[in-house]
């Protein structure tokens, strides 16, 4: 985890770059696809959707919920990532999804800049990890 200075601009620069975007969205993708059949089921991405703590995070909510109602949120989020209703996501219904969150996040952060725990690796620390390259100055050889 490192604390990171970032804003909409940030996120949405780095998801308008298409090959570091998809780079890195693939990268999380493999990851995640643990029998590395192309596609990710419930269990496999279940971790990840639970990471989130949508409940927590969006909600306000800080008693634990009961099962029923978790699986119910987290079945839809994952219904969400899978677009076409098969039971699992492939690469490309992952990617279009992971734009859609990030371009939220992008939104949600606005013009301002903020101060936020980011996570090594996370798609958040690599579209910061982008603009402090693009930024830098170039040392002259």
């Amino acid at each position: 985890m490192s604390v990171e200075i970032l804003d909409g601009r940030t996120v949405q620069s780095f998801v308008e770059d298409e090959s570091a975007f998809n780079s890195s969205v693939d990268a999380l993708f493999a990851a995640l696809d643990a029998d590395r059949d192309g596609r990710l089921s419930y269990a496999e991405m279940a971790g990840e959707l639970m990471a989130l703590r949508v409940r927590e995070a969006h909600f306000g909510a800080d008693a634990p919920a009961p099962a029923a109602e978790l699986a119910n949120l987290y079945g839809a989020l994952f219904a969400r990532f899978d677009r076409d209703g098969d039971g699992a996501v492939d690469q490309d219904e992952f990617r279009a999804e992971m734009r859609e969150v990030m371009l939220a996040v992008a939104s949600g952060l606005g013009v301002l800049p903020v101060q936020m725990v980011v996570e090594e690796g996370s798609l958040l620390k690599r579209a910061v990890d982008k603009e402090l390259l693009a930024t830098a100055p170039t040392m002259a050889a």
